[in-house]
């Protein structure tokens, strides 16, 4: 079971006169990955270090620190706290106290475990594509359950007859959601999961 989190969250430490301050935010996409450290980067620190995993894609870097001890920490940090669709920055201020590689790897992953446990998380629900016709006549009646059966509409297409619609759905509601929407539109709506 995966989670991300519900907000923004942060954590700050100090680390043998170094400050590190850990930046984490709920991400739908490595575009929103890439997006958030720009945002949030600070470029008069001396590194701004980052990890982010997005389904099966993830990215790290290191930022200067010596390889391995500062992004793969980080992203190391996302996996074991079950986190997914997260980005989590890290940026330090160097304070004129070598850590060595463990210290650094230990003060990178850690900050980005605590910042992560610090925050709300949210589990995500495995989610499929699905499409349905609706007559305008029950298209009110039917957006106005969409949420309360968590649907979202992804795409909406409109032609004479009333909405084609792309639906993204929790896949262990599908049989429920067909039912439901059979009732609504009295047999004429009907759900179609895509492959």
């Amino acid at each position: 079971m995966a989670f991300t989190l519900a907000a923004p969250g942060e954590y700050r430490e100090e680390i043998r006169k170094s400050r590190f301050i850990a930046l984490a935010a709920p991400v739908d996409s490595p575009a929103a990955a890439q997006a958030f450290i720009e945002a949030h980067s600070d470029r008069a620190a001396s590194h701004n270090c980052w990890a982010w995993k997005c389904g099966a894609q993830y990215r790290f870097n290191d930022d200067g620190e010596p390889g391995g001890t500062a992004g793969r920490p980080i992203l190391a940090a996302i996996e074991g706290q079950d986190c997914d669709q997260v980005a989590v920055l890290v940026i330090r201020w160097y304070g004129g106290i070598q850590l060595g590689t463990g210290g650094l790897a230990r003060a990178y992953g850690g900050s980005a475990a605590k910042c992560l446990q610090g925050g709300e998380r949210v589990e995500l629900v495995a989610r499929i594509p699905a499409r349905c016709h609706v007559p305008f006549a029950d298209l009110a009646r039917v957006k106005a359950r969409l949420a309360e059966w968590q649907v979202v509409v992804e795409q909406e297409d409109f032609d004479a007859g009333g909405a084609a619609l792309l639906l993204s759905l929790p896949a262990e509601r599908l049989d429920a959601v067909a039912r439901q929407l059979a009732d609504l539109g009295r047999g004429q709506i009907l759900l179609q999961p895509l492959d």
